[in-house]
């Protein structure tokens, strides 16, 4: 097992790169894995909901992590995506996944059908009792319909130490993540999965973010990630008060529309969504543009 101090600081949720013809630009993914490497982050997430993994192929999928594992050539860690509403679908896809490379898991709560909380835990418990690498459980229930609970985040941690070794919590709820860190058993890491609230997460006791905005400023975002774990929290308020209008103009029209279209900026990526996603609207483009030459400027 990878240690959970490993999935401590920035992680990022990788977009996928398409080209003009809509097809997967492995290249471009390779070279962005390099990129958000060499600038400070501390590992990649690949197949999450940024990467619009919904819309991939299951060839698309493997050819994904087989590049960035290649690029990251084990400089830092690698979790992939793994997760869905069929748990027995989802345990058979872990066993025969091939994780060559790959540290950890991030598995969403199981979204449309609802389960209950005891249907969570069984959900994950069944996860957990065939990953070979650690999982790390995945709370965003603006997406999924619905919340994994505090009380059943530990029970799973206290459960199955070392195995479930994280929660990347979306929830938007403080109340709830602070429930989850004051009785967490030693090791257990709490991961916000909202830029915007990756900070006042860490002062609160959290371990980083999995973050989206990392995608076109890994640099800034790294080092703001950093100094509040540090507790240098006058230069991790200046860094994300600098980053905050753009966080909030990315999300504007969806993710991973408004972050794409700051990367097309920078020159990363081409501006390519898979429908039903569509690029941002010229309004929001324009706007993000402004945000962008700030944002350099600025440095």
């Amino acid at each position: 097992m990878v240690p959970q101090k490993h999935f401590r600081g920035t992680g990022v949720a990788m977009v996928t790169p398409f080209n003009r013809n809509g097809e997967v630009d492995l290249q471009k993914l390779a070279d962005h894995a390099d990129r958000l490497i060499r600038n400070g982050v501390n590992y990649l997430v690949v197949l999450g909901t940024t990467a619009e993994t919904p819309t991939l192929s299951a060839g698309e999928k493997k050819e994904a992590v087989r590049s960035v594992v290649e690029a990251g050539g084990g400089r830092v860690p690698v979790i992939v995506g793994a997760g869905g509403n069929d748990t027995r679908a989802i345990v058979e896809s872990v066993r025969s996944m091939d994780l060559s490379g790959v540290d950890g898991l991030l598995s969403v709560a199981p979204y449309y059908n609802k389960p209950t909380q005891e249907g969570m835990y069984q959900h994950f418990s069944a996860i957990a009792a065939v990953s070979p690498v650690p999982v790390v459980l995945y709370n965003v229930p603006g997406r999924t319909g619905s919340n994994i609970a505090s009380g059943t985040v530990l029970r799973l941690a206290h459960d199955f130490p070392g195995t479930i070794a994280a929660v990347k919590e979306a929830s938007g709820d403080l109340n709830q993540v602070m429930e989850i860190i004051q009785d967490r058993p030693e090791g257990f890491l709490v991961i916000s999965g909202d830029d915007s609230i990756a900070l006042p997460m860490i002062a609160a006791g959290g371990d980083g973010v999995i973050s989206v905005i990392a995608n076109a400023y890994p640099d800034l975002c790294s080092t703001m990630i950093a100094a509040a774990l540090e507790g240098a929290f006058d230069k991790a308020r200046e860094l994300q008060y600098r980053l905050f209008p753009m966080v909030k103009a990315i999300f504007r029209e969806g993710n991973p529309a408004g972050v794409k279209a700051a990367m097309e900026l920078r020159g990363w990526v081409d501006n390519v969504l898979r429908l039903p996603l569509v690029p941002v609207s010229d309004a929001l483009y324009a706007e993000i543009r402004l945000l962008d030459r700030r944002l350099r400027e600025d440095r």
